[in-house]
């Protein structure tokens, strides 16, 4: 039967998502799974039952006048896509993880580069060849992970620059993966706001403090311990945010206004905007909000009121999203 599934969602695929299509597409699924089980209860093997129901139903020009959307399929335009297959599909989420972690740790790098420096300061070291050479490897290696991941992904450029279409099997195979994804994605990019905002707290313990280890001052380090913070939030955020993204992009192949496009809610139409200006604000409200907060409540410990800010901001974030919506 998921043969014969897939098969009619590619009968359907490019046709539009009304509601005359999707009756049509409901009433030959149910011809389709009626005349299956009869071959079946005949005692017809699963191959030959298949088949069979294929080589009856599967022409849709012919059927076409008989589900009443002959008009419909005789005004389709046929615009040929790329079918991604569900093997190219795994080796592009395969190879965007590796992209977006070699992306993410290159940043890390150049963040952390100027670590060295502050090392040999703090070790009382009188050349600051250590601190040059620690500063110029780090920024290498980056440029290195930037260069070879960019080269690595070239060969998927055509899903940007060509229409592409991905079948209702591997829509719902990477839709799954999406949702397995959700929780690791939330936790990354919460952990990662969390040590972006909180950064400057060690430095601020250290200077107030005015603490040594091992007869080495420490106020020096402050400034160490804000950068890696720094850069592991960023590596947290930059990583979850594209192997996410990556998800996205597959989701969007298809064409949203047929059927093929409305596979998964993940494939739904976004929210349109009346601007550019106002679809940024929107996407950069909740993490505007998050940071506040956290940053409000770490400034003041007042966390027992501080929450009153998530209301305030779904009520604003209503009046705007009705503000900026393109009706």
């Amino acid at each position: 039967m998921e043969a014969i599934r897939n098969y009619l969602e590619t009968m359907f695929a490019n046709l539009p998502n009304t509601p005359e299509v999707l009756r049509a597409k409901n009433e030959l699924w149910q011809m389709m799974e009626d005349k299956y089980n009869e071959l079946v209860a005949e005692g017809k093997s699963d191959n030959e039952a298949v088949g069979t129901v294929i080589a009856e139903f599967g022409n849709l020009d012919e059927i076409a006048e008989d589900l009443g959307i002959h008009n419909v399929v005789s005004k389709t335009q046929d615009i040929t896509r790329h079918k991604v297959t569900m093997d190219e599909v795994k080796k592009y989420l395969h190879d965007s993880s590796s992209y977006a972690y070699k992306i993410a740790l290159g940043v890390f790098l150049c963040i952390t580069s100027p670590v060295g420096a502050i090392i040999s300061e703090t070790a009382g070291v009188k050349t600051y060849i250590f601190g040059i050479l620690f500063l110029m490897g780090f920024v290498a290696a980056a440029v290195i992970l930037f260069v070879h991941s960019s080269i690595t992904m070239h060969r998927w450029d055509f899903l940007k620059q060509e229409l592409c279409t991905i079948d209702f099997a591997t829509t719902n195979y990477v839709n799954e993966q999406k949702e397995r994804y959700t929780s690791t994605y939330a936790m990354l990019m919460t952990v990662g706001i969390v040590l972006c905002v909180v950064s400057f707290v060690p430095a601020a313990i250290i200077d107030e403090l005015d603490l040594s280890f091992f007869g080495f001052d420490m106020d020096n380090m402050s400034g160490m311990l804000l950068l890696v913070f720094v850069a592991i939030g960023v590596f947290m955020i930059i990583l979850s945010y594209k192997i996410n993204n990556t998800y996205n992009s597959l989701l969007k192949l298809n064409n949203a206004s047929t059927i093929s496009g409305n596979y998964v809610p993940s494939q739904h139409p976004e929210t349109k905007y009346i601007s550019q200006t106002a679809a940024t604000v929107m996407s950069v409200y909740w993490q505007t909000v998050t940071c506040i907060y956290l940053m409000w409540s770490f400034l003041t410990f007042n966390w027992h009121y501080t929450w009153i800010i998530w209301p305030i901001a779904g009520i604003i974030s209503g009046v705007l999203n009705s503000a900026f919506k393109k009706h």
